[in-house]
Parts: structure tokens; sequence; C-alpha cells
């Protein structure tokens, strides 16, 4: 990496990204890396994992050559997180379980935002660390979780979809009255919030849950190009009332499937 920012014959490309730049790519090596897992190819996920590795040793060496943290600093950090975040491995604190270790793990995060607090930063919040760049999905069930470890939450799962239910009405309403994009926009993400807090509180992963449906939508669709070339056709050929009963024939072979 050194010799790849090296102004002296490096890559032209690399000397010019800089730790903005280059978050983009970090985040989709992360994805690949997830990829990789979801379809149990170990050899794709040694080569995902070595991308992302890259990604770190890239920030590494660029906050050297201005004199800040380097590879090593980033590891030692991160094993001095660990100790101290698992006092039942290293110290003398009993656990009885994983989710016994869940709660440790939280308290331990709160004193440390706590701390953090206390050397001049704003004042610490129950959601600080819930990174503004996830996808807003999967930051809108972390968001839901942090709140209700703290006591703000629908205490059952009946009020959570009534809640969704009165998100939609808005929304149907604001249709109806030809609202304008941005007030569309703002009660959709009311209702999208809705449902990412109801996947939160039947214990759903709602990215994975979406993630799944996004596979099957491909499938179906993928299911009716196929039909519609073997007579001949193209969905441009087509129309929905044949679309629609391709798609219901796809689903109801999903259904006859073991």
């Amino acid at each position: 990496m050194a010799r790849l920012r090296d102004p002296d014959g490096g890559c032209p490309w690399d000397l010019e990204q800089s730790f903005e730049t280059i978050a983009p790519y970090t985040i989709e090596e992360a994805y690949e890396v997830a990829e990789a897992i979801r379809s149990g190819d170990r050899e794709a996920l040694k080569d995902e994992l070595g991308d992302l590795l890259f990604q770190v040793v890239y920030y590494a060496q660029m906050s050297c050559e201005d004199g800040g943290f380097d590879f090593d600093a980033i590891a030692a950090h991160e094993v001095d997180k660990m100790i101290r975040r698992h006092p039942h491995v290293f110290g003398n604190v009993d656990v009885a379980d994983a989710a016994a270790q869940t709660r440790n793990w939280e308290a331990q995060k709160a004193v440390e935002r706590v701390a953090k607090g206390k050397t001049g930063g704003p004042p610490p919040s129950v959601l600080d660390g819930v990174a503004r760049a996830l996808p807003a999905l999967i930051r809108a069930e972390k968001l839901t979780k942090r709140a209700a470890r703290i006591g703000f939450d629908w205490p059952t799962v009946a009020e959570v979809i009534a809640k969704i239910e009165e998100e939609l009405a808005e929304t149907v309403h604001e249709i109806a009255q030809d609202a304008p994009r941005e007030r569309l926009g703002d009660e959709i993400g009311d209702l999208l919030f809705a449902v990412a807090n109801l996947a939160r509180k039947l214990d759903i992963d709602p990215e994975a849950a979406l993630r799944g449906t996004n596979d099957k939508f491909v499938r179906r669709f993928h299911h009716i190009e196929a039909e519609l070339r073997a007579r001949g056709k193209t969905p441009a050929d087509s129309d929905l009332a044949e679309m629609d009963a391709l798609w219901n024939a796809a689903k109801d072979g999903e259904k006859e499937t073991p």
C-alpha cells in the first residue's frame, strides 16, 4: 500500500484517493463479503475478506502519511476494546448465557459513550453509534432496538401493527390530496420505519427479509421471461394479464416444491 501511494512511481489513481473517496468501496466490499457468506462459497469468501482487509490497510496508510495512526494502532485499539467488553473472559465477571452477555456488552458501550461525552463532545445519547452510513432499513431497525432498551417501545406486536395501519392510512390520505413529492416521501418513510419496527419486534432481520423477497421477485420474473420466450414473445410484447398469470404460475410452482 505504501508503494502504491508513493509519489515517486506509485499508482496515479491510488495517489488521488482520500478517506472520503475510499469509503464507498469499503461499504461495497463489506456487502461482497456478506454475499460470499450467503452463497456458501468459501474460496470467494477468502478473496472478499482479503479485499475488505485491504480497505483497512488503505486507511492506515493514508493516516500514516498525515502522521496519524497506523495498522498496528488500529489492531491494538480493537484488542483493548474486546478485552474491556469481555470481562467474563478476561476478568472475573460471570455471565450466564449469550443474552446476558449482550446486555453486558450494551452496558459497557453505554459507559463508553458517557466517558466520550465527558471529553468535551456532545452529550451522550442512547442512539450514539448507530451509523448514518448504514442502509436505511438496517438503521431503522437498530434505532428502534436502541430505543426499546430504555423502554421506548410498543408493549405488544398488535400496537405496532396498528401503527403501520395508521401510517398507511396517512399515506393514502396524502396521495388522495395530491400532496407534493416531499410530503409523500415523508409519509412513506414513516410507513417503512414502522414496518422495520415490526420486524424488530418479531426478531426478524428486515434487511435479510427484504433481500429474500428481492431474490424471490427476480426468480419469478425470470420465470415470466422464460415462459414468454418459449411463446416467441418478450415482456414488451405481452400485457399485464398474461404476465400476472405467469407470475402466479411461478408462485404456485414454488409452493409445490418440497
